[in-house]
């Protein structure tokens, strides 16, 4: 179900710090023209933690009615509050998404039996397909490989995990254990091609905002087999994906990105804040040897 790349969608805002919903209707249009399978509003790319709960649904609402079918949303719907994740998803439900990508609870840190039992508390509670989201960089655990393998025996409608542990040998383990139509998308633009070599069967993109086609054809000539031209894709790029690990923290350079180029504004939500003027440099300088801008 999940095969391809999708896009962890920023959310733009305007000066006064309002969703520029304008601009988030034309990334979304931006890519299912360049061939993305499927988006992701609200997740940490989208600045979740920073938005209302009203903001939370309204913009799951714009990215489904702006979709049009014609690819998959995938509405981020986690917390660390299993009654909200629970209240999110359903209201993601009602909107009209396709799935939902929920985050390992963060701050509370709870056992592998509390990550059980939370993530099966929201699987009973919607008929929506539902992908794991292990992110141990941001909220301290890992969803262990057992626990997934016993929500994915447990809940029929927990089809996938979002691995974002930076490690390659997790896919391998969770491969191993877990069954053969259980689907793995990683998490992390620089080693989306290591990953769908050990298995993974995509990516959860954040650089795909700025270059929605080139992350494509990444992940369709992985699944199709043809690996030179994955590799290619990802030699030219490698340098932007760098810089995104390297200059702040996600999602404050593609936000950058996306200004530089004259997508959306870089205007993010305290407490983060925009780059300054020597990474934004240094970002300009790749992203004009690409001829992104």
């Amino acid at each position: 179900m999940f095969a391809g790349a999708h896009t962890a969608l920023v959310t733009p805002f305007l000066p006064q710090g309002m969703i520029d919903t304008e601009a988030f209707r034309k990334i979304i249009d931006e890519q299912f023209a360049s061939g993305i399978t499927g988006v992701v509003p609200v997740g940490t790319t989208g600045e979740s933690a920073t938005l209302s709960t009203e903001e939370h649904r309204r913009v799951i609402e714009i990215a489904v009615k702006q979709t049009a079918k014609r690819g998959l949303v995938i509405a981020g719907t986690g917390s660390n509050s299993t009654r909200e994740a629970v209240d999110l998803t359903q209201a993601a439900e009602l909107a009209g998404a396709d799935a939902a990508l929920l985050v390992t609870p963060y701050y509370n840190k709870p056992s592998q039996e509390g990550l059980f039992q939370h993530y099966r508390a929201v699987a009973e509670s919607t008929d929506l397909p539902l992908m794991l989201y292990s992110i141990p960089g941001r909220c301290h655990i890992h969803i262990e490989v057992e626990t997934v393998a016993r929500l994915a025996k447990s809940c029929s409608n927990i089809r996938a995990i979002k691995e974002a542990g930076g490690v390659t040998e997790r896919v391998r383990q969770l491969k191993a254990g877990l069954p053969d139509d259980f689907e793995i998308l990683c998490g992390d633009d620089a080693l989306t091609l290591d990953f769908m070599k050990a298995g993974a069967v995509g990516v959860v993109s954040v650089a795909s905002n700025l270059i929605p086609g080139p992350i494509a054809k990444l992940a369709a000539a992985m699944l199709s087999g043809e690996q030179g031209e994955a590799e290619a894709i990802h030699e030219k790029y490698s340098g932007l994906f760098a810089d995104f690990l390297k200059l702040d923290t996600n999602p404050v350079p593609i936000k950058a990105a996306m200004g530089l180029a004259g997508k959306c504004l870089p205007k993010l939500r305290l407490p983060m804040v925009e780059m300054p003027d020597e990474k934004v440099a240094e970002l300009k300088a790749t992203l004009s040897s690409l001829g992104l801008i």
